[in-house]
């Protein structure tokens, strides 16, 4: 009797990094699922937040006033911009800049088929205008800043966090526990922006410190004070701020909230979406100390108080003369700044002194300076002013 030798199945590398390839991928899907973070997934998609992200998130309509639109100056982009700015505004790939001075536009610039129409993401200038409608909402007797969290967040009410005023909120000084990264896959940030439960993600929050008594940056700040705008107007936060700026302010196109959801909660720490020229009305509002056309819509004593340093010890142990209520503040060539700003570099920048009001839009920022201030910032701000106040603003040695 003949005995062969038995065939012998012969799997090649490939196959084997295949298979592990799939049991890897298996793995990690289902302990993405039983962990609940499944906005990793649309994290893994889009990789990073974008200016025009508006499209992948369901979205609030915020309709606009009645269409009166911006006077155009006689002097209109007959003045060019400072070698050093124009560089700069190119190196970050900006889609849109633009100075209104004296109540007019005069100079207006846009990139990459982005026109005066285009809606663009301003990121974290969205606190900013959230600021302004807690002022408004004060001023209608719906809250006051002085007021718990907890009046009107029942999961706020318990101590430790029945603590916490709205306040602290605005000025940054909650004491919760949360990471400001967007870097970061598993930061509480990253989960808000592509997660689909903002309430649910900022009512989980502990207090890690006493508030009141450190500053320190944090979007759920802003998302609480969009809960508690709710609570205390009985009206959504889109809607407030199309009664209460978009309309008043007679902004000429609808602007768009980012919601967690559909039918959802806005991102109120960022993604508010809308035009150069319609930022620019939040900036001249801001430049005329809280009024349009005369016409007073934040209360003078709230515009004084958001407009002045929170004072409280940053992580570097040293007061904070850089923000206000959810406003930057700035001190440079003898004048005295105030602006919002966003995560790609997004800034509504006013200088009331000149009546001079910048935006820039686009998708890439400077380094951040010891000041708290950013690079790219500082070479538009001093191009604008090297062109359109040079007598004011005399450029630094």
């Amino acid at each position: 009797m003949i005995y062969g030798r038995k065939p012998t199945l012969k799997i090649s590398i490939w196959t084997k990094i295949f298979w592990l390839f799939v049991v890897i991928l298996f793995s990690t899907v289902i302990a993405i699922q039983l962990s609940g973070y499944t906005y990793i997934y649309k994290t893994l998609i889009y990789r990073y937040p974008d200016i025009d992200d508006l499209n992948i998130f369901y979205s609030q309509r915020i309709d606009e006033g009645n269409r009166a639109g911006w006077p155009v100056s006689t002097e209109y982009n007959k003045q060019k911009l400072t070698d050093s700015c124009a560089a700069e505004l190119g190196r970050d790939e900006s889609v849109a800049f633009l100075v209104i001075k004296d109540d007019s536009i005069r100079y207006e610039q846009y990139w990459d088929k982005y026109d005066s129409l285009s809606t663009a993401n301003s990121f974290s200038v969205a606190k900013s205008i959230v600021s302004l409608l807690v002022g408004i909402a004060q001023h209608d007797g719906k809250l006051a800043l002085d007021d718990a969290v907890g009046k009107y967040i029942p999961s706020y009410s318990k101590a430790p966090k029945s603590q916490i005023s709205i306040r602290h909120l605005l000025n940054m000084s909650s004491g919760l526990n949360w990471d400001e990264a967007y870097s970061n896959l598993f930061s509480k940030t990253t989960e808000a922006y592509y997660g689909t439960d903002l309430q649910k993600l900022v009512e989980q929050l502990k207090v890690a410190e006493p508030p009141g008594v450190h500053y320190n940056y944090m979007s759920c700040n802003t998302v609480l004070l969009a809960l508690v705008l709710e609570k205390a107007t009985g009206v959504e936060l889109s809607e407030y701020a199309s009664q209460k700026l978009w309309k008043p302010l007679g902004c000429t196109s609808p602007a768009y909230w980012s919601l967690d959801h559909n039918q959802g909660l806005e991102k109120a720490y960022c993604c508010f979406y809308s035009t150069a020229r319609d930022f620019a009305r939040i900036g001249q509002l801001m430049c005329d100390s809280g009024k349009w056309n005369g016409r007073e819509l934040i209360p003078a004593d709230y515009y004084r108080e958001i407009t002045q340093p929170v004072l409280l010890n940053d992580e570097d142990s040293l007061p904070v003369k850089y923000y206000g209520l959810h406003w930057w503040l700035l001190r440079h060539r003898d004048r005295d700044f105030v602006y919002a700003r966003g995560l790609n570099g997004e800034y509504i920048v006013v200088d009331p002194a000149d009546k001079i009001v910048m935006v820039r839009l686009g998708k890439k920022r400077g380094t951040r300076l010891p000041d708290h201030h950013y690079s790219d910032m500082m070479k538009y701000l001093d191009g604008v002013l090297d062109t359109w106040a040079p007598a004011q603003h005399p450029s630094n040695p």
